[in-house]
Formats: structure tokens, C-alpha cells, sequence
């Protein structure tokens, strides 16, 4: 608190506001100082110049909340009401007081957190159905959004390749830190023999009118399922990043549902886009747009350890987030899918880890448990407590099971999506049928084998059965499974990783990517 300036501290007083709020909250960003004041919010631009966007004087700052007010209203129009003034006299400092005028802020009508996607999609409440319906709002935007022969040349080679080395250029500094030398040198190299190799595809798409004034950044933070869809936090600050293909766009959007580990989700949304705006060929694009956005999210998150503003265990976070940001941009550099399989007993925590590196490599999780339930029509989380080898844990109705998930998975793989198969695969002949699917459409393989201690299974076991959960694992089916499992054999140390997952996750994570990025 000590250290914010004169202006912050005194817009986090009720009186400074016409309203009087009850609750203040503040909310940085790298740019601005953003007040939750109950039903508003009042943003306030830092005064920074960060290369791409220059805030430093005030008349700037004022622009700039007008740009914002304008450029939002086309997709979130009834939230952006107007810039205030911030004022002071001999008594204090106001928003819309009398006075000298020394700030500006945006003034919004304030957004329900719990409709915010980015809050749905932690909570498992997006469907496709709503994700269909940002699509459908994002292809009408694009066909009316601005298009010039100014805006059409930010497509082309030159303009791209100025934003794809800027990226480079700015997180040199974080190298060691957020992102390792090799990781940043083999996307700097993957990105440059992309541009080097479609120049034809980036002149067609100017020629077919694909560059268009988008928002410039969408994310899931940024979509509000409110008055038919608010997407707001446009881009105002430079045009050059909000003139691009509309495929970098759908990219954007695509590249934070795969981080939020609903790859599913993400292909049913760039589906749908294609579906209502025939756009076929932005799937040639779609990786390497998605590489650059993930990129840039890295990036920004890694600014952040340069806000003195912003105080310790922030930074920490930011630190995991850009991390976990810069190994999904390598994620999209790779030419081959991966298909990976856990393996282990009941309790052993696979389901935890898979979900944690579907996260960070943009994997489509495919789950043993929903699959089985779902064949089998019952809800999810409806326990079904058999004995081993009987009813739906039938041999029967498990290899139903596991044929519907490598049907699954090889849609997946041959649109070139990776895939992460979260199921027990106890005995090796399960193994081998994954191994053979990915070796027919030329995936590369990984076994991931979830070991843990026999006392920590049980108590995690008993937990378990107190949680909503969809799994029915209990500890009376531990013994039996653990005398059928078939060791693990049928692939090289290159390719299998035995995991404990009594250590830390982000700990097993690196583990696994170190093994699949050899």
C-alpha cells in the first residue's frame, strides 16, 4: 500500500467516488489501475511507455480512454458509459470533482465475475452451446469489422514478422526465468520458417479481405456471458495489434480454451467459426497463430516482474503463468501430435496429472471414467460401486469402453490435435492397441505411469468418496487391481515415465515435458 502513488491510495476511499461505495477493490495490470467500486469499475492508465503502448502524458492518457470507450461499445456497448475526470482541490481527490482536472479514467458498468468464461471454465460450466455462440457473435464482428487497403497491409509478411521478432526482442531479458534458451530459440526458429514458407497463404488472405480491425485480445478473461455476450478489453493502445487475420483472432481464443485444459471445448469453437464463415483456410494458419498468441500471453505475464507495483507472491504467480504460456507456444511448434496414455493403479492420482498437462501442452482429454459412465447413460458423478471385472467394469464393457476412447482420440489425432487418454491401462495389451494408433497415423507415444505410496492411496481413496467425483475407485479394489496389472514393457525408457505423485505437480509436469520435447 506504501508504495502505490498519491492517486491510487486515494481512489481506494468511498469518498472519492459520486456513488459512495461501500467496497473498493483494486486490480492491476501492466498498463492500468483498474477500482472495483461496487456496480463500477474505473480504470486508470499507468503512466509507462512499454515499447508498444506509450501512456506518459496525460493528454495521451486521455486519447487513449476515449479510443477505449470507442473501439468496446462494438462488441460490449452497454457497459462503456464515458471518461471521468480525476480531480483535486485543497481538500482531496475526486472522480468528476471540482477542480484541478490531473487524470482520466474509463467508466464501466461493472460485470457479474461469476459469468466471466474464464470462472465458468474452472467451474466446468461452458458448454459448447455457449461457446457456439461466441462464434457465431465473432463471425458477424469480423464481417462488419473495418477493412482497408492500411488495415490489409498488417497482413502481410513484413508487418508479421515485425510483430513475431518484437515478441522475441522484449522477452530476451526473461530467458533462465519464464522461458529456457532452448525453448525460445526453437520457436524463434519454428516461427521464422513458417513466415519464410506461407508467404502464398498470407497474400491470400489479405486478397480475400481476411484482415480486419478485430479486438485484438480475446481471451477467455475477456467474454462475459451477459446481455447476449459482452466481449470487451479490446485492444485501444495500438492499432497494429488489433489489424491482423481474423485467424490469429480465432487463434487467440482457441490457444486460452486449450490452456484452460478444455481442448474439446477449443475445437468446437474454431469448428463452429468455420462452419458460419466458411473461413477453411484458417486451419493452415491456426497453429502457428496459436504458438504466437500463446507467446504473447507469455510475455505479458512476464512484464509483470518488472511492476514495482505489483508485490512478491504476484510476481511468483506470474512467473508459473508465462512459464506455463511459453511451453504451450512450443506445444504448437511441434510437426507431429502426441498421443499420451497414463497407467496406474487406483488412487494414483492420473486424472490430477493428465488434466495438468493437457493445460500446458493444449491436450484433448479423453477420460476412462466419463466415457464409461456415458456409455453406459448414467450421469457422471453417479457412483457405481462394483466389484472388480463385473457390471460396467465388466472385460465387456470396458473394452467397449476403451474402443470408444481410441475412437475418440484418433479424430483427435488426424486432424492433428494431441491427445492425453486418462484411464488405468493395466493390462499391456490395452498399451499396445494405444501404441498402434498412434504408430497408424503417425503420432508420437508416451507412458505415463501414476505411482504412490499404498498408505497415501488409501487415504486419498477415503477422501474421495466424501467429493463429487467420477471416478468409483476405492480401496477394496486396489489389492485385485494391483495383481492384474502387466508391468510396463512395451515401449523404450524413451517413451515411458514413471511418475510420484506424492511430489508436486508442476515438479511431474517438467518431468514429462523434458521426456516428450527429447
Amino acid at each position: 500500500m506504501s508504495q502505490l502513488p498519491e492517486l491510487v491510495k486515494a481512489l481506494l476511499k468511498p469518498k472519492a467516488y459520486p456513488e459512495t461505495p461501500k467496497r473498493i477493490e483494486l486490480v492491476q495490470t501492466q498498463m492500468s489501475f483498474v477500482f472495483l467500486a461496487d456496480d463500477y469499475v474505473y480504470k486508470v492508465k499507468k503512466p509507462v511507455n512499454l515499447g508498444y503502448l506509450d501512456y506518459t502524458t496525460q493528454e495521451k492518457r486521455q486519447f487513449y480512454c476515449y479510443r477505449e470507450i470507442e473501439l468496446n461499445r462494438r462488441l460490449c456497448p452497454e457497459v462503456y458509459l464515458r471518461v471521468v475526470p480525476i480531480t483535486r482541490d485543497r481538500r482531496a481527490i475526486l472522480v468528476a470533482g471540482r477542480g484541478e482536472v490531473i487524470e482520466y479514467a474509463v467508466k464501466m458498468r461493472r460485470l457479474p465475475r461469476e459469468a466471466m468464461m474464464d470462472v465458468l471454465l474452472v467451474s466446468n460450466m461452458v458448454s459448447p452451446e455457449m461457446i457456439t455462440s461466441v462464434a457465431q457473435k465473432l463471425v458477424a464482428f469480423h464481417h462488419k469489422a473495418e477493412t482497408n487497403t492500411n488495415i490489409s497491409a498488417f497482413g502481410d509478411i513484413k508487418a508479421i514478422t515485425q510483430n513475431t521478432e518484437e515478441n522475441f526482442s522484449q522477452t530476451e531479458k526473461y530467458i533462465g526465468n519464464t522461458i529456457s534458451a532452448a525453448k525460445y530459440q526453437h520457436i524463434k526458429d519454428y516461427t521464422h520458417s513458417f513466415i519464410k514458407g506461407n508467404a502464398s497463404v498470407f497474400g491470400r488472405r489479405i486478397a480475400q479481405g481476411r484482415i480486419r480491425d478485430c479486438h485484438g485480445d480475446l481471451h477467455a478473461a475477456h467474454i462475459c456471458f451477459v446481455n447476449d455476450i459482452c466481449i470487451y478489453d479490446c485492444i485501444e493502445f495500438n492499432d497494429r495489434f488489433r489489424y491482423c487475420d481474423v485467424a490469429s483472432e480465432v487463434a487467440f481464443l482457441a490457444m486460452d480454451l486449450d490452456h484452460y485444459g478444455r481442448a474439446d471445448l477449443s475445437r468446437s469453437f474454431v469448428n463452429a467459426y468455420i462452419d458460419r464463415s466458411q473461413d477453411r483456410e484458417l486451419l493452415e494458419l491456426l497453429n502457428f497463430y496459436k504458438c504466437y498468441r500463446a507467446y504473447v500471453r507469455g510475455k505479458v505475464e512476464s512484464f509483470k516482474l518488472d511492476d514495482p507495483y505489483i508485490v512478491p507472491t504476484e510476481k511468483k504467480q506470474a512467473t508459473e503463468i508465462a512459464t506455463s504460456y511459453f511451453d504451450l507456444a512450443h506445444a504448437y511448434t511441434r510437426s507431429r501430435p502426441i498421443l499420451f496414455i497414463t497407467t496406474g493403479l487406483v488412487g494414483t492420482g492420473k486424472t490430477f496429472l493428465a488434466q495438468a498437462l493437457a493445460k500446458r501442452l493444449g491436450l484433448l482429454v479423453i477420460s476412462s471414467d466419463i466415457t464409461r459412465k456415458q456409455l453406459a447413460g448414467i450421469p457422471v458423478t453417479e457412483h457405481r460401486f462394483e466389484e472388480l471385472d463385473t457390471g460396467i467394469y465388466s472385460p465387456e464393457f470396458s473394452k467397449k469402453t476403451y474402443d470408444k476412447m481410441f475412437s475418440e482420440a484418433k479424430d483427435s489425432l488426424c486432424d492433428g490435435g494431441s491427445v492425453i487418454i486418462d484411464a488405468s491401462f493395466i493390462k499391456a495389451e490395452q498399451r499396445l492397441k494405444a501404441k498402434g494408433l498412434a504408430e497408424e497415423l503417425g503420432a508420437d507415444f508416451f507412458i505415463v505411469e501414476c505411482s504412490l505410496g499404498e498408505e497415501a492411496i488409501k487415504q486419498r481413496l477415503a477422501r474421495r468418496l466424501e467429493e463429487v467425483s467420477t471416478s468409483d475407485g476405492r480401496w477394496e479394489i486396489y489389492q485385485p487391481q494391483k495383481r492384474a496389472f502387466d508391468p510396463v514393457v512395451e515401449v523404450p525408457p524413451a517413451n515411458h515415465v514413471i511418475i510420484d505423485t506424492s511430489k508436486p505437480v508442476e515438479e511431474n509436469i517438467r518431468q514429462i515435458l523434458e521426456l516428450s520435447s527429447s
